[in-house]
């Protein structure tokens, strides 16, 4: 299929690293698990209310097709299931779902196994789990066939926990060959009718997640993606709080170095960015080449937002095995594994 016709469009595979070359090739996805995740929620359960966390294990399914057999099993609608977050298919993952507390008792979740679905555990809650309400993710990796020199990985690993990664938005945000861009291409451009509500969102998240990519790459070309620039709006570590710094001095570097604070790049909306100086220009000019996106994404009601650039990695671990190298690795919530992979590896 050829690629989405779009002046200034780069796919995921062609963003530039900001780590070096890969140290080899190898394979990810293999078998469901060979990528394992697990949901850091962030909150304990309240113990009491009106709704049930299921705690549940999934193999080889997504979010929303699990969702959709948990409210058929317990004979509600697809909108009473909650979830936190949207995890890979090609996975094993551990995460929670929210549903309306049955009157009745309990259904037989062991109904749900033949499935991959697999409830581990129930906990009243007050409240309906909203998208968000989580803090990070934590990934369990097999890379098989992939034996780099232990001088560079251990090298590579380290910058990676020093410096962190791009915080890219992964292929999937994008969809299959890239159909959600391709989908946002067509909305935003008055191609596109009679489109749901759920499609919408998906492919104007695709929208403002390829052009915040297009800024970041070209930040890692300049090679400031992770240092603050005057004019840049810098956002506190493990906040969406954002300020604009019309100057850097010596405190704000720090402090970035310290991975106390990011500089940002921007989810488009309507208005142009809250950065000042260089660094809404440059924003301004990568943006410009996708002109009817950015009037298509003000008329849908989008708002100017921030995303870090860069991407912290916690309690990076790896350990050899026959079969390739296993990665452990701890994210924040709505980043992906695959961005750190790529500034350590190719994959087939």
């Amino acid at each position: 299929m050829p690629e989405c016709q779009i002046p200034g469009w780069t796919s995921v595979r062609a963003l530039p690293r900001a780590h070096g070359e890969p140290l080899g090739q190898g394979r990810i996805r293999a078998a469901p698990a060979d990528f394992e995740v697990e949901e850091i929620l962030g909150f304990e359960p309240d113990g009491e209310g009106d709704h049930l966390l299921l705690w549940v294990r999934k193999t080889g399914a997504n979010t929303e097709w699990v969702a959709r057999k948990l409210a058929g099993l317990l004979r509600v609608p697809s909108s009473a299931v909650g979830y936190a977050g949207l995890k890979d298919r090609h996975a094993i993952t551990l995460q929670w779902f929210s549903v309306p507390r049955p009157r009745n008792g309990c259904p037989g979740w062991a109904s749900l196994a033949p499935l991959g679905i697999e409830v581990l555990s129930e906990r009243p809650h007050r409240r309906k789990l909203k998208r968000g309400a989580l803090v990070g993710n934590r990934f369990r990796l097999l890379i098989r066939d992939f034996f780099p020199p232990q001088d560079a990985l251990e090298a590579r690993l380290g910058r990676i926990s020093d410096q962190g990664a791009p915080d890219y938005f992964g292929e999937q945000r994008f969809g299959h060959e890239d159909g959600n861009l391709r989908g946002a291409h067509a909305l935003l451009t008055g191609q596109a009718s009679r489109v749901s509500r759920h499609e919408r969102g998906l492919w104007l998240s695709a929208a403002r997640s390829q052009i915040f990519n297009e800024v970041l790459a070209e930040r890692v070309r300049r090679g400031n993606w992770a240092q603050p620039q005057p004019g840049d709006c810098l956002q506190l570590d493990g906040s969406h709080s954002y300020f604009l710094a019309d100057d850097i001095d010596d405190t704000l570097t720090a402090r970035a170095a310290a991975m106390d604070l990011h500089p940002t790049g921007p989810l488009w909306g309507e208005g142009e960015p809250p950065t000042g100086g260089a660094v809404r220009a440059l924003e301004c000019a990568v943006a410009a080449p996708f002109g009817p996106w950015l009037s298509g994404l003000a008329g849908y009601g989008m708002r100017q937002e921030r995303r870090s650039l860069r991407l912290r990695v916690r309690d990076l671990v790896a350990t050899r095995s026959s079969e390739g190298l296993r990665l452990e690795l701890t994210l924040p919530a709505g980043t992906y594994a695959t961005t750190v992979l790529r500034e350590i590896l190719d994959w087939g």
